[in-house]
């Protein structure tokens, strides 16, 4: 009788031992989540090397968001470091917002579509971008980004208004509009985003 007392008592004990394991690490792994997304004891000089870089499912791309909406808490303007691999581009998009490139290495082409506030793009003007060339972006003007170059990637430092971004996508230059597909929250933003607290910019 004793003896199976003591296996039923080990036995339970093991069992709440692996329960309290698993608890633990379920904790753990939702405060570590959480972590990512709080904007609370973030140091205010931060180390850009030691930055998450991410593609977010699109080959050649590398980007990471140095002061954002979603993740930091910034309120008027977003900067991100986004790196392109020779080939890599961006969709032809458009958004609500204001957007300032500097070109920090590499060389591409930007293809811009001032008539934008017809029904479509339309055939977009091309413009040549290099190192320490800069461009902005005129809200709704739809646009798209090139590396066009054989061996380099293309880096830039990007600045937003209005984030967090909304972004309208094209399948091609002659494509309405009315059909373009928006994207909210957009890639970066998808694991943060909360929709409580944001509000609509479109």
């Amino acid at each position: 009788m004793k003896s199976g007392v003591s296996s039923f008592q080990t036995d339970g004990t093991i069992m709440i031992r692996h329960g309290v394991v698993i608890l633990v690490a379920l904790l753990w792994f939702s405060t570590a989540e959480a972590s990512q997304c709080s904007i609370n004891g973030l140091p205010l000089v931060k180390n850009i090397s030691e930055f998450p870089l991410h593609n977010y499912g699109r080959s050649g791309l590398s980007h990471t968001t140095i002061a954002g909406s979603v993740l930091h808490g910034m309120k008027e303007i977003e900067v991100w470091l986004q790196t392109f691999a020779p080939g890599c581009r961006t969709p032809i998009h458009r958004h609500s917002c204001e957007e300032v490139f500097i070109v920090l290495k590499g060389q591409g082409t930007l293809y811009l579509a001032p008539s934008s506030h017809s029904k479509y793009p339309g055939n977009p003007q091309e413009f040549h971008i290099f190192p320490n060339s800069t461009f902005h972006i005129p809200v709704n003007d739809v646009h798209q980004i090139w590396n066009t170059g054989e061996h380099e990637d293309l880096q830039a430092l990007v600045v937003i208004s209005r984030p967090p971004v909304k972004v309208f996508m094209y399948d091609d230059w002659s494509m309405p509009h009315t059909a373009a597909k928006l994207k909210f929250p957009y890639y970066w933003d998808e694991k943060c985003y909360q929709t409580t607290t944001r509000k609509d910019e479109l």
